[in-house]
């Protein structure tokens, strides 16, 4: 497949500028290697003239092995009266040592009037000459036209000035950004047309989610002869975001035919968001095209249904050709041929008939109608099924639990003891934690260490409580979500529910450790042979 479209990512500039995100020098260097395996062409690192972080950042990132991408620093054009040479930003882009920058620099008359506060004539000069400063340097030049499609609106013969200059001064591409992400579709394509029917120059866009329009006009960009596109690989960035760059790539490439990253990365797609989200500490939206857990999810007992007969009944692509996997979450509104699915995956050797699934079924909608759901808790719906079709006696049986809760001014805390039997042995066990919860759950893996020492690899790593109906106030029911990780890596998330917290989270728990012992190959008590 031919190269059709480049790609530049701005993940570590643009996305860094995002609300809660921020990169580590070492956070940005495991960025740039996903994004090079993934096949990105340029990847804008940072400002080097900003902040000592990013100097750092580029001094380092000279030594790694690129196989595809091309670092490019970001910074603006030279200040108002200041000469290229003189001009610390300009010096500080080329000390990066990257092949490429992009320059930024205003295309629309209002900034300069009332921002930059000079002459039309000064901020084309200013344009031209930083563009041919880098460029004599040998460097590649991305000139970003700062505002283009207000400015364009405005008065397109300054916006396209601008450009002109950017031109005059050797600049390899010229990027029309929709700095305020107030453009839509059809405006997106009619001036993306005008503009590169004046220039022989490649087009670039970089379109910003403050309408929900970003992808939407990236793709009508290059529809409409755009061969640059800007972005984020997940969307981050300034105010509401930037266009996201995994959707642009399913877009363009899986649906449209044009490419945009080598076409043997493809597969890769869902699995480097994945990771730059793991870089970036930040919750991939499950949500999210391509590349989120339910892009490719089905809970509708019909949707399933048709999925499992023939694919193409409500998938708009294959799940495998970006990397994704397809998903059939257990709820109450699922099919039988879902439960089906779901039990052979968990049981592959286990041979089912019609009734044992209407029966799992049965048990899932009768717990749906008390507040549970396993869409999230696949351990718990595991067991649910273990329990009814391949019974097996308990690995512990509580005896009884109190808890302590001790507050005052300069404490905090609880305190919990558990009793458990498991077969003909008794073990009382106490524990404290930061809360209730924590304190019970400490003291029933030390009870049942004693037994099952498996259980130390065990932590709990994340803990929900939804309230299920807020009009009953302090009496509502809540449901809790435990997800816990083995000593392998493995996570996996348990539900309970109650009117009681601490019960909820005790079910929750009971569940989380007996699946655990199930994994490891345990057995419980009453199935050993003497």
């Amino acid at each position: 497949m031919e190269k059709g479209i480049t790609l530049l990512d701005s993940t570590l500039r643009d996305g860094a500028q995002g609300s809660g995100i921020a990169f580590s020098v070492e956070d940005k260097l495991m960025a740039v290697r996903v994004l090079d395996h993934l096949g990105i062409d340029y990847i804008e690192a940072g400002n080097p003239g900003s902040n000592p972080k990013d100097e750092e950042f580029f001094k380092r990132a000279g030594a790694l092995p690129l196989a595809h991408s091309t670092l490019t620093a970001f910074g603006s054009t030279r200040r108002k009266g200041v000469r290229p040479q003189e001009d610390g930003n300009l010096r500080a882009l080329l000390g990066a040592g990257t092949a490429c920058c992009t320059l930024f620099g205003k295309a629309w008359k209002f900034h300069v009037d009332w921002v930059l506060e000079t002459t039309p004539e000064e901020n084309f000069a200013m344009i031209e000459e930083s563009c041919r400063y880098i460029k004599d340097h040998g460097r590649e030049v991305i000139f970003d036209a700062e505002h283009f499609f207000d400015g364009y609106k405005d008065d397109p013969a300054f916006a396209l000035g601008a450009l002109k200059a950017a031109a005059r001064g050797g600049a390899d591409i010229l990027c029309l950004c929709d700095t305020k992400g107030g453009a839509f579709p059809e405006e997106a394509a009619k001036i993306v047309e005008e503009v590169s029917a004046r220039f022989h120059l490649p087009i670039g866009v970089h379109f910003h989610e403050d309408c929900g329009m970003a992808v939407a006009n990236s793709v009508t960009a290059a529809r409409h002869g755009a061969g640059h596109i800007q972005g984020t690989l997940l969307g981050f960035g300034e105010r509401c975001g930037n266009a996201n760059l995994s959707a642009v790539i399913g877009d363009l490439q899986c649906k449209l035919g044009l490419p945009c990253i080598p076409q043997e990365k493809i597969g890769r797609l869902a699995h480097s968001a994945r990771e730059l989200a793991a870089i970036a500490n930040w919750d991939l939206p499950k949500g999210l095209p391509y590349v989120g857990e339910d892009a490719f999810s089905h809970k509708a007992g019909m949707h399933a249904d048709g999925v499992l007969k023939t694919p193409l009944s409500f998938e708009h692509i294959d799940p495998y050709l970006v990397g994704n996997t397809r998903r059939f979450p257990a709820s109450e509104i699922s099919g039988r041929a879902v439960v089906l699915e779901k039990i052979r995956k968990a049981f592959p050797q286990l041979k089912l008939d019609a009734a044992s699934a209407r029966g799992v079924l049965t048990d899932l909608k009768e717990l749906e109608k008390e507040g549970y759901q396993f869409e999230g808790a696949d351990a718990s719906f595991e067991l649910l099924v273990r329990k009814r079709l391949l019974p097996f006696s308990p690995f512990f049986e509580l005896l009884h639990y109190h808890i302590y809760t001790d507050y005052g001014q300069n404490r905090t805390g609880a305190s919990a003891t558990v009793k458990v039997r498991v077969g003909q042995g008794i073990q009382l066990m106490a524990a404290e934690g930061n809360g209730p919860v924590n304190a019970l759950d400490r003291a029933l893996r030390k009870a049942l260490e004693v037994f099952y020492p498996v259980l130390a690899q065990v932590k709990l790593t994340d803990y929900k409580v939804r309230v299920l109906d807020s009009k009953s106030a302090t009496a509502a029911g809540v449901r809790v979500l435990l997800t816990s990780s083995a000593g392998t890596g493995e996570s996996f998330t348990t539900v309970g529910v109650s009117g009681d917290v601490v019960a909820a989270s005790w079910k929750a728990l009971e569940d989380s450790i007996e699946y655990l012992l199930l994994k490891a190959g345990e057995m419980p008590p009453g199935d050993k042979t003497p």
